[in-house]
């Protein structure tokens, strides 16, 4: 099944940060299966944005960190009119168009959305295509 990885389990690739663990060994797996792994072009720009905000070291990170994030073996996916249309219910839903766009992705691959964002996944009822990382 392909997992529709969210910015914010990247983000916790280069922040060192208590909860990141989850999100180092999804990363472990993407090494291990990287057909399994898809993402939105947008996550990128996300990924780039945060941590130049949030990084000790933003020139660093943008630096040495980018190239590393631009080299993980998953599937990038452009942002197509279908995928807007899609993702426009789950505007409608109360989503952001951020995470509706990763939302409309992870239905239209059939597959599982990994985020932190526990909140988006509750605006949706928590279903069992959602996966929160250390959701309490």
């Amino acid at each position: 099944m392909i997992r529709v990885i969210d910015a914010s389990v990247a983000v916790k690739w280069f922040l060192n940060e208590s909860d990141s663990g989850p999100a180092r060994e999804i990363l472990r797996e993407i090494g291990d299966t990287p057909r399994a792994f898809a993402v939105p072009e947008l996550f990128y720009y996300e990924v780039y944005a945060v941590c130049m905000r949030e990084h000790p070291k933003p020139e660093l990170f943008a630096e040495k960190g980018m190239p590393i994030l631009f080299n993980v073996p998953c599937t990038r996916v452009p942002m197509t009119n279908d995928l807007a249309m899609q993702g426009a219910a789950f505007v409608a839903a109360g989503l952001t168009g951020y995470d509706a766009v990763y939302a409309a992705l992870t239905k239209q691959l059939e597959g599982i959305w990994i985020t932190y964002d526990k909140a988006a996944a509750k605006r949706l009822g928590m279903p069992k295509w959602i996966r929160v990382l250390n959701a309490y």
